[in-house]
């Protein structure tokens, strides 16, 4: 009984030590007047990894928060975690708030909700937990304990497994993380600590930044101890590269080379019998090889079958979720699928084709690091050319383009799953010559005003496909209005004479082509002493192909990488014949630039009745640093010039 009681008494002065600790960090955490722009702090984020020899991990979270005003109170009257049952397990332990006035409030199970996330076009099961945290007032603390145990992407799941096994990581053995050290408010001090059996290396780096590292002998493992304090939220700049690439991160991985992991890809998929063709498939294929006429036609007309026809769409469909693919047989079937299942249905028509072809990983929108990390979000194709040589196929991203790979995914990492392994690459810029955009006009300005013209459209590559989505993304009874649309930007009276396109659906058959006759009244100035005008083709027309136009050239630097849609190249011709003049009282002039990111040429020539303009701009590639930012601004304010400015004649 004594022996009881002295336990009792430990225990109690233990959480006694422990609220009071809880309660001071609270107190002490500083408030709106040291975070002026804050709504609440991270006054505490702790993660404790546990890592066992088949790669399952043991997470065990601790989260202190505290309420810095109104804003901060809203954000935190709820807290959601993110899981997937076919992986994870998420407990929400103990979560207490600590009021201002010195009272402390704790939650109770009822106040805690499991239910299906939130999803648009993927629809796998995922599910959230929501604690209900209710009325908070600035000054007020959350202190939230929960535990976790799996990884981040499910594989195989069989409702047969007995209890963790199916929480163990696909590659069995190996275990990685990915730790962001970032958030919208500040944290006052984040800690990472993993445990590993010392029959495992762990392999880690830091991005971005510095933090304190500590390495502890535990005897049959080893603890290694990641600390940053006082981080504070980044401000982000229109069009910079994704917070991952510049922000402080902590990557930590078992596997050693990327050789590894693509061996295993290759043959987790190979196992599941992802690419096996059907008598369907095998019939399919033959029809729409039928007259190819080589290699790269038969490579062409697969890929755009697949992007085409299979609908960008994932269903919950049991056994291969994650890194392993559906059946092409599957996919056929239902004619749906995500970007894996694009991918695999691909692979799987090349190889009743008789081409040697293999799934791919890759990360859309953010660098891959260059440790063997899972840090993957999307699932390509490649074939095996006759040279030996591998090319890179994307069916989710080019469905009417007229491009094989898509080249917004330019500059891109990806790891291909092969038998024999591979390293991590990167996709190269495509040149901008790939991706042109043709505007030539002719036009006639008569005494009254009255502007006159013609101009025709050519597009290949990525502004192929910008302009084509005016008709591919919607109906076919729509879609002389919305090219209509797109022409009353230069002015809303204009009346379109006449416009043809070509077949919007026969993007492999060539480039799209626009040509467009109008007439737009009253649209210069015309008096006894002047005529003011802008030329038409100049005037900014078809932004949708030119995403460098939308850049906030208010910036006056950049802090960091920024990024365009694509490379592109655009040239603008146009004649414009002119009532009697005597000479050009202004024209917009430029001098050329040329730079690493961007170069532009403009300039008008001034005739006995007409006046000529030409520019050309070039965008040189998709991911820019930070310090091309001066050359790329510039080039965009120049082509801004030339649709802005007035050109003034004296009669």
């Amino acid at each position: 009984m004594k022996k009881f009681t002295i336990y009792f008494i430990a225990l109690l002065l233990f959480q006694v030590s422990a609220f009071a600790g809880t309660n001071d960090l609270i107190k002490k955490a500083g408030t709106s007047k040291e975070y002026p722009q804050a709504d609440y702090l991270v006054v505490l984020d702790e993660t404790f990894v546990d890592v066992q020899e088949t790669g399952l991990s043991y997470n065990n979270i601790h989260k202190i928060y505290k309420v810095l005003n109104a804003q901060g109170a809203k954000e935190l009257s709820k807290l959601i975690f993110d899981y997937d049952p076919l992986s994870a397990f998420v407990e929400i332990k103990e979560v207490k708030i600590f009021r201002s006035s010195g009272a402390v409030d704790l939650i109770g199970q009822d106040r805690v909700y499991d239910y299906p996330a939130p999803a648009r076009a993927i629809y796998w099961g995922a599910r959230q937990k929501m604690v209900d945290i209710g009325r908070l007032e600035p000054g007020d603390g959350i202190e939230v304990s929960l535990f976790r145990k799996g990884f981040t992407y499910a594989l195989l799941f069989d409702q047969d497994q007995p209890d963790d096994s199916k929480y163990i990581p696909p590659m069995r053995g190996q275990f990685y993380d990915i730790i962001e050290y970032w958030y919208s408010q500040p944290i006052l001090k984040k800690v990472y600590e993993v445990k590993l059996p010392n029959t495992k290396t762990l392999n880690y780096k830091v991005f971005n930044g510095e933090m304190d590292i500590k390495t502890t002998d535990l005897g049959e493992k080893t603890q290694y101890r990641f600390t940053k304090d006082n981080i504070l939220p980044m401000k982000r700049q229109p069009g910079s590269v994704a917070f991952s690439d510049i922000a402080l991160k902590l990557l930590v991985t078992t596997t050693a080379k990327w050789e590894e992991k693509s061996r295993w890809f290759y043959g987790v998929n190979e196992d599941f019998g992802s690419f096996k063709s059907t008598p369907a498939i095998d019939k399919k294929v033959k029809e729409i090889l039928k007259g190819a006429k080589d290699e790269m036609d038969s490579i062409s007309r697969l890929n755009h079958w697949v992007a085409d026809n299979i609908r960008y769409s994932g269903i919950s469909m049991g056994e291969g979720e994650g890194f392993t693919l559906h059946t092409g047989d599957m996919t056929f079937s239902d004619r749906c699928g995500v970007c894996k299942d694009k991918a695999g249905m691909l692979i799987t028509m090349l190889r009743a084709a008789g081409f040697d072809s293999y799934a791919a990983m890759t990360m859309a929108g953010s660098r891959i690091e260059n440790i063997p990390a899972d840090q993957f979000n999307h699932s390509v194709t490649v074939v095996k050319r006759r040279s030996g040589e591998y090319m890179l196929l994307d069916p989710t991203w080019v469905p009417f383009v007229r491009e094989e790979w898509s080249s917004a995914e330019q500059q891109q990492n990806y790891l291909m799953g092969l038998p024999e392994g591979a390293d991590l690459m990167i996709t190269p810029i495509s040149e901008p010559e790939n991706h042109p955009l043709k505007i030539s006009g002719t036009s006639t300005i008569l005494e009254n005003g009255t502007l006159e013209g013609s101009f025709s459209v050519t597009a290949d590559g990525q502004t192929d496909a910008a302009l084509r989505g005016m008709f591919t993304r919607g109906y076919k009874k729509d879609w002389k209005r919305n090219l209509e649309t797109e022409l009353r930007t230069i002015a809303q009276d204009i009346e379109i004479l006449e416009m043809t396109f070509s077949d919007p659906y026969g993007h492999m058959e060539g480039p799209i082509q626009i040509t467009v006759k109008y007439r737009i009244p009253d649209y210069a100035v015309i008096t006894g002493d002047e005529i003011i005008f802008k030329p038409i083709v100049a005037s900014n027309i078809f932004m949708r192909a030119q995403a460098h136009l939308y850049a906030n050239t208010a910036l006056a630097e950049r802090t960091y990488p920024f990024t365009d849609r694509c490379s592109r190249l655009v040239e603008l011709n146009e004649t414009i014949i002119l009532p009697a003049f005597k000479n050009a009282v202004y024209v917009p002039t430029q001098n050329e630039i040329d730079g690493s990111a961007a170069s532009f040429t403009g300039a008008y020539e001034i005739g006995t009745n007409e006046i000529k303009i030409e520019e050309k701009i070039v965008i040189k590639k998709r991911v820019f640093e930070a310090n091309e930012w001066t050359n790329y601004k510039s080039v965009v304010e120049a082509q801004h010039k030339f649709a802005k400015e007035n050109l003034i004649l004296a009669r």
